[in-house]
């Protein structure tokens, strides 16, 4: 499935979710939420994956404040 607010990328048994909305700072709104709840679904239902790991894209919201 083709996401416009997700990232989705496998490796090994591990599924990322990447929320891709950097403009708003990942901001959660409801088209976000409806993909992220099909994404985490799909992840649920696949035998393949093992565990799951959710981030958001970008560097300004999420930057180390050192």
């Amino acid at each position: 499935m083709a996401y416009q607010n997700l990232l989705i990328d496998h490796k090994e048994r591990t599924a990322y979710i990447t929320i891709n909305r950097e403009s708003k700072l990942n901001a959660l709104n409801k088209a976000t939420l409806a993909e992220l709840h099909n994404a985490l679904s799909d992840a649920f239902a696949d035998e393949r994956v093992g565990g799951i790991i959710i981030t958001g894209g970008g560097y300004k919201g999420f930057r180390s404040r050192r």
